[in-house]
């Protein structure tokens, strides 16, 4: 169980980006503890997309703080939110199909071997770690060589999260990971969300499927036009509270009232 009065991994508070006169979040406050999944829900233009790319060091916040670890922050690049243990998993998964599992796994940290100047990718050692780290999973690669393009969806997007964690993630900023999967690999990539929880790293849960979010979420944090609604615990809210929170149920509410009933 999460203690609440430990150090959070990420915090941030009042977290304001403006893009010229265009405010994409207008204060933003959240915090993510070791071993917690915080699911971040929100609809299109809520601001999900860019608040990712400000925690992980694509955009510099307009105004706001960000704490890593209690330590104040100020990430010029997304290579620097890496080094302090910030790693996204994007929807496009940043992987080449037709390279092999491998080759994607180690893409720009390729172990490597001899002396230079002829020093080469030890691809031994590479499948070894490949296999055993798909393997801790559940994911049996027989042959690391295979092309990552004939894995399933859900296999891949393990892939990504598998290669974030060897690597040193201490949190992990997953950007809709299951909106493209069927329901077996939905599973697949959940359980392997949770897994990843026990090992004490906080995961950050972008989504905006109420369901996929309330199954291994430990907090709710609700997202609308660039402003965080508050923030509940699974013990204060149900299912069906948190989707209309997120979808705006007052507006709904007005709009069915303004239209008759009807909506």
């Amino acid at each position: 169980m999460t203690d609440p009065n430990s150090t959070p991994l990420i915090e941030v508070r009042d977290l304001v980006k403006h893009f010229g006169s265009v405010i994409a979040l207008g204060g933003v406050s959240m915090k993510v503890h070791p071993g917690e999944v915080l699911c971040l829900l929100g609809d299109n233009g809520a601001g999900k997309s860019t608040l990712i790319k400000t925690l992980s060091g694509v955009h510099a916040p307009t105004s706001g703080s960000f704490h890593v670890e209690g330590r104040p922050v100020s990430f010029q690049s997304p290579r620097a939110a890496l080094d302090a243990g910030i790693a996204t998993v994007y929807q496009d998964l940043a992987m080449i199909p037709l390279m092999s599992i491998t080759r994607n796994f180690f893409m720009g940290r390729e172990p490597l071997k001899g002396f230079a100047p002829f020093r080469h990718m030890d691809m031994a050692h590479a499948d070894t770690v490949t296999r055993e780290e798909m393997r801790r999973i559940g994911i049996d690669v027989r042959d690391p060589q295979q092309a990552v393009g004939t894995l399933s969806g859900g296999e891949r997007q393990c892939v990504a999260i598998a290669r974030a964690v060897y690597f040193g993630a201490k949190v992990l900023i997953l950007d809709e990971p299951t909106s493209a999967l069927g329901v077996a690999q939905t599973s697949m990539v959940l359980k392997y969300i949770n897994q990843v929880r026990t090992k004490g790293l906080g995961v950050i849960f972008i989504t905006h499927n109420v369901r996929h979010a309330f199954a291994v979420g430990n907090r709710f944090t609700v997202l609308n036009r660039g402003k965080t609604l508050g923030t509940h615990t699974k013990d204060e809210i149900d299912i069906d509270a948190l989707q209309n929170l997120m979808a705006g149920g007052k507006e709904l509410q007005d709009l069915g009232a303004e239209l008759g009933g009807t909506v």
